[in-house]
């Protein structure tokens, strides 16, 4: 699966308007391995995932992927390669969860069979015919997190994926974590409470 075997962050710098979050973050994530980003509210742990998966530019540095023969194109691993969960869960309270799952899963590339299939292991196939919006906060993040199962990319951001989630939900995401990590894939996690697993921890902030 791992295409990617490491992700670099090289002396990263980032501004929200007139006030910069952080500078010269620098740290590597390899296969198999999780860093969980640390740091006060407003501290820039979004902003910095937001920058590895492209859709904000930093003030200075750079983000690097590299594969088994040297570096990748960062245009061509964020697209094929890495997947971003926010904060927020981006569900689309109009649909059924069925049919949310069958529409973010074809858009990165799988198919009906591979969300269903993934909605199963997230423990969601009794509610697949209800709308978006009767599910609980928990149920919702965990059908925001069916595209990580659904299509095998190697890379990982996570925006507090554990935050809404009950124990059992905890332990199912924990579960698809650890295999995920198992195969050479690579997580990079933005977190307030502790992970159930054994991560390395990156402070973010000025």
């Amino acid at each position: 699966m791992a295409l990617i075997t490491s992700l670099a962050v090289e002396s990263l710098a980032i501004r929200r308007g007139e006030r910069a979050l952080f500078g010269e973050l620098s740290f590597t994530v390899g296969a198999g391995e999780v860093v969980a980003l640390t740091g006060a509210n407003g501290a820039g742990k979004t902003s910095l995932l937001r920058a590895v998966a492209g859709f904000i530019s930093p003030s200075a540095g750079r983000v690097r992927f590299d594969g088994a023969g040297g570096q990748i194109d960062s245009d061509e691993a964020r697209r094929d390669h890495c997947h971003l969960i926010g904060h927020r869960d981006g569900v689309a309270g109009v649909r059924t969860a069925r049919d949310e799952i069958i529409f973010a899963v074809r858009w990165t590339g799988g198919d009906e069979d591979d969300a269903l299939a993934a909605a199963d292991r997230l423990g969601l196939t009794r509610m697949l015919n209800l709308s978006a919006r009767r599910l609980s906060a928990g149920q919702r993040r965990r059908l925001a997190l069916v595209r990580l199962i659904a299509v095998a990319r190697t890379v990982w951001l996570l925006d507090e994926p554990l935050t809404p989630l009950d124990g059992e939900g905890r332990a199912l995401v924990a579960n698809v974590m650890s295999g995920h990590l198992a195969g050479g894939g690579i997580i990079l996690v933005a977190v307030h409470d502790p992970l159930p697993m054994t991560a390395r921890c990156v402070a973010v902030g000025p």
